[in-house]
């Protein structure tokens, strides 16, 4: 192997924000998207039983959405060099995965209680977490201000999966009152190279 190989589910989630950051920084990568059975026999060799994983020759294997985005990022120009500005974009990419989780928890209920769950959710708990994004935004295009960054991806590909609709009991509009936050969304999903890779 001498090239990055990043392992994910085919679909979008947690691991396409890691695509996404290396289509953008032109580097060569192998997509590796886990089908049927086949997560069956790769979950027991995971760092923690789960994807995305990017494995990294000579370096080994790198488990955590999160974790794989920032060393992405700080490899290929897309993260703060600062240190308190890196921090800041992580614990926004932190409360993305907050929002997952919450998201997450309603997907074994029963459809009566899901519904009330997830309406509960984008009345309430949603329309909070939307509050407190928008509080950390200025005024754009991006997290950085010109320059896009992995934070912005993350961003991006959470609010893709509301604005899609495919998400019961959310409205595809759920974070209409966010301004700033849909900016964001609206920047990358411009951006010409996020353009050329739904293109493909």
């Amino acid at each position: 192997m001498t090239k990055p190989r990043l392992t994910y589910f085919d679909f979008s989630g947690r691991g396409e924000d890691a695509r996404l950051a290396y289509f953008i920084a032109g580097v060569d990568f192998e997509d590796n998207r886990i089908k049927g059975a086949a997560w069956r026999e790769l979950k027991p060799s995971t760092p923690f039983g789960g994807l995305p994983t990017l494995e990294i020759e000579g370096k080994g294997v790198l488990a955590q959405s999160n974790a794989i985005l920032t060393y992405i990022g700080r490899e290929h120009g897309l993260h703060p060099q600062d240190n308190w500005e890196a921090a800041r974009h992580e614990a926004l990419m932190a409360a993305v995965e907050e929002l997952r989780g919450a998201i997450s928890r309603t997907l074994g209920l029963s459809p009566d209680e899901k519904r009330r769950v997830r309406e509960e959710l984008a009345a309430g708990e949603m329309q909070t977490w939307g509050a407190n994004v928008e509080r950390q935004l200025g005024d754009g295009p991006f997290v950085a201000g010109e320059a896009l960054s992995v934070v912005d991806l993350k961003l991006f590909v959470l609010l893709n999966w509301f604005v899609s609709g495919t998400l019961d009991h959310v409205p595809a509009d759920v974070f209409r009152g966010f301004p700033r936050l849909m900016g964001v969304f609206e920047a990358v999903r411009r951006h010409p190279r996020v353009v050329a890779w739904y293109a493909r």
